[in-house]
């Protein structure tokens, strides 16, 4: 069996799986179609939540704007994980002790206007656009990739699947489906970072790895090496120390409240008991 075929077949393992447990776990009533029956264990909840994080926002592009930019990349990580923590003290409580599912009913029935209502759902549709398509952009180049097939097919296959366990499981759906794909992500991340660190510095802790002298003799640090390497490739290098700090919080700030914006993610304090405290 050739590496193709194997990829193929585990790919479509994956999916079968991710379509199998949609229909397991599929919405019964309105509340499992919006809100996952607000039933959804708080562990798993986070699970769904992280993998929800780990889109091809965060996968693709994130990774290459930090390598990229180099230090002056970690705004866009600041920024991103920052916004988790606004929307857990500022928003998400609020909104669901005032009971509303969606910002626009929020501010409709906060604002007493039908006109206040129209303008939160326009400029969330206008978010949300914006955000799909890079995400569709990411999957279209994902699936491209390792399943060797053209763009526009990896992006039909993707959008495919995703339709299938989103139209027939509602949020309930999707919330288990997102706790086995994060099973499947966490391994991807964590094993690979395991084995790279213990063969180029001999620590299998990447996070120590980082700081830690290469294997192979050379007395280098591996931040160091990693540094060199990149400027070699035109990247901006990890290390190097970015002159405008002030700034660099400003747009970290700036992209926190935008993921305030993002609906799929502040939903999923409806989803538990717990997160009303």
């Amino acid at each position: 069996m050739d590496l193709q075929t194997l990829t193929y077949i585990v790919v479509g393992a994956t999916f079968a799986l991710y379509i199998g447990i949609a229909i397991w776990a599929r919405a019964k009533t309105t509340g499992d179609f919006y809100v996952a029956g607000k039933g959804v264990n708080p562990v798993l909840n986070g699970m769904a939540t992280a993998a929800d994080w780990m889109s091809a926002a965060s996968f693709i592009s994130m990774a290459g704007l930090i390598a990229f930019y180099g230090y002056g990349g970690a705004v866009f990580l600041m920024g991103w994980t920052g916004g988790y923590v606004l929307l857990a003290m500022l928003l998400a409580p609020y909104l669901r002790k005032y009971g509303k599912y969606t910002v626009p009913e929020f501010i409709g029935d906060r604002y007493y206007g039908r006109s206040a209502r129209i303008l939160a759902v326009i400029c969330l549709i206008i978010a949300s656009i914006t955000y799909v398509i890079g995400q569709m952009k990411g999957i279209g180049v994902a699936f491209s990739r390792f399943l060797e097939t053209e763009y526009d097919t990896g992006l039909y296959i993707g959008m495919g699947i995703v339709f299938i366990y989103a139209v027939m499981g509602g949020m309930k759906g999707i919330t288990y489906t997102q706790i086995a794909q994060y099973c499947v992500l966490i391994f991807a991340y964590t094993v690979p970072a395991v084995f790279i660190s213990m063969h180029l510095t001999g620590n299998p802790i990447p996070q120590i790895g980082l700081g830690s002298k290469m294997a192979d003799g050379s007395g280098l640090f591996l931040l160091d090496k990693l540094d060199a390497t990149l400027k070699d490739l035109g990247f901006g290098t990890y290390t190097e120390n970015v002159r405008l700090i002030l700034l660099c919080h400003i747009m970290s700030c700036v992209r926190g409240a935008m993921w305030l914006s993002l609906t799929h993610c502040f939903i999923k304090v409806f989803y538990d008991d717990l997160a009303k405290f």
